[in-house]
């Protein structure tokens, strides 16, 4: 049986998710957030709402591209640093 891993990355201003199936990177698609431009850095209140509203179409999107379900995931990761003030639960 092939083992599906599933990576989520939310650390900054980028919310993104790959698929990896033995070994091989199925999918990757990031979601970047543009509102910080306005500020010239990230907000990190800011980012943690994005990530919240980018997680779930970004993770749907790199299952769906190989027709995978969530179900079919062995393994799941997150990163988790530097984002502190409200960190996306997974």
């Amino acid at each position: 049986m092939p083992v599906t891993i599933l990576a989520i990355e939310s650390s900054c201003d980028e919310t993104s998710a790959s698929v990896c199936v033995d070994g091989a990177i199925l999918s990757n698609f990031i979601a970047n957030q543009t509102v910080h431009e306005t500020f010239g850095g990230v907000v990190p209140e800011l980012a943690s709402r994005a990530h919240m509203q980018n997680i779930v179409p970004v993770v749907d999107t790199a299952l769906q591209k190989h027709f995978l379900k969530l179900l079919q995931v062995q393994s799941a990761f997150k990163s988790l640093m530097p984002l502190r003030l409200r960190r996306l639960r997974v």
